[in-house]
């Protein structure tokens, strides 16, 4: 049998930092007899010679189109833009399987080209839950951004650029620093605060000092009466945790921001789910994700009311490069010692089922 190889790329996206495989899990998968190549990265959080020491072989950086077809490749955030065929094996989060924008013509670089996609959002274990997810790492570093975003609108100021920190504890501290020492006197409300996602969240607001009564944990049990909820007017931060699958009624919405007046006391969403372009977004009150270079967008609130503002930034984990990348790429190494096997391992069987399904569709939707 020729031996199992994977073939880590660079990721193309500005200010990514994270990698779908960490140093540490690329050994484990060489000591389990696989062969890994790994770009040069000078973005990546981890240095070339890590990866190099450890017995991966090093190639030019962003030469996996050149690689020969039979080697499956592995990235995280999605390929830059363009028609070019895919004839690989793509082991990556797409953000193509929800009908997001351009979906289709994603999907029919694919379909030309032969390729086919496992998408890392829908790898799923024998229980239907996901085998790894950046959820925890994106709530916190995203309710972090929503705690810097206040801060610096109570100085009347817009947020800067956002960089990557070291690890939690300088992530900690730097945002109690911009708060005046802690977080102590902010309010905030987290969606989806008993998933992976809304845990970080409220993990980062205890950990910079809001008081526990000050940090209200909704889940499917408040949020069934159905929105929009008036409660998220009454908080400073809003982070937005869930994992949309069907359509719901709206959060928030601009008639319900208008209609607070100066009463409103909200002044930062932070929608970590980011299906901004998704057709069933709940806060259907801004249209464009956010980057880390300008990591907020004003929201319109009419003459005399008190400013609002939305974090819109779809790879919040790279805010934590390090410890999102250890933990991302652990939680995915059992599967991927499987994906030789990916013919009957049901992880794989499964993926490959959806992405078919959804090919077809984007065939049509493509008229191909």
């Amino acid at each position: 049998m020729s031996q199992p190889t994977l073939w880590l790329r660079c990721e193309k996206k500005e200010f990514e930092r994270r990698a779908a495989l960490s140093p540490s899990v690329a050994k484990k998968l060489i000591d389990a007899g696989f062969k890994i190549f790994v770009e040069r990265d000078e973005q990546r959080i981890f240095d070339d010679s890590e990866y190099e020491k450890i017995g991966c072989e090093l190639v030019e950086n962003n030469s996996w189109p050149s690689a020969p077809t039979n080697i499956p490749i592995i990235g995280l955030k999605e390929l830059p833009e363009s028609t070019d065929p895919l004839p690989h094996t793509h082991i990556q989060f797409a953000h193509c399987y929800k009908q997001q924008a351009g979906w289709s013509a994603v999907l029919s670089r694919f379909h030309r080209g032969g390729g086919t996609l496992y998408d890392l959002e829908f790898l799923n274990d024998s229980n239907g839950r996901r085998v790894a997810a950046f959820g925890y790492h994106a709530g916190f570093a995203g309710a972090a951004a929503g705690a810097l975003a206040l801060a610096s609108q109570r100085k009347g100021e817009k947020l800067g650029l956002l960089t990557p920190y070291e690890n939690e504890d300088a992530m900690i501290s730097s945002v109690k620093a911009v708060l005046g020492g802690s977080g102590k006197g902010v309010k905030a409300l987290v969606i989806g605060a008993l998933g992976r996602c809304g845990r970080g969240a409220v993990d980062l607001f205890k950990k910079i000092g809001l008081d526990d009564d000050d940090i209200l944990k909704w889940d499917l049990e408040e949020t069934a009466k159905g929105g929009p909820f008036s409660e998220i007017l009454d908080v400073d931060i809003f982070v937005n945790c869930i994992y949309l699958s069907s359509q719901i009624p709206s959060f928030i919405t601009r008639e319900t921001i208008a209609a607070a007046g100066k009463t409103r006391r909200l002044s930062v969403v932070v929608d970590v789910s980011c299906d901004t372009t998704n057709p069933f977004n709940p806060i259907p009150i801004y249209s464009i994700n956010t980057i880390f270079s300008e990591p907020t967008v004003p929201v319109e609130v009419g003459p005399g009311n008190p400013p609002l503002s939305v974090i819109s930034i779809d790879h919040l984990p790279t805010l934590l490069p390090r410890e999102a990348s250890e933990q991302f790429s652990s939680d995915l190494l059992p599967s991927l010692l499987k994906f030789p096997e990916r013919e009957t391992a049901q992880t794989w069987t499964e993926a490959k089922a959806l992405y078919e399904k959804k090919l077809k569709e984007a065939v049509v939707a493509e008229g191909l």
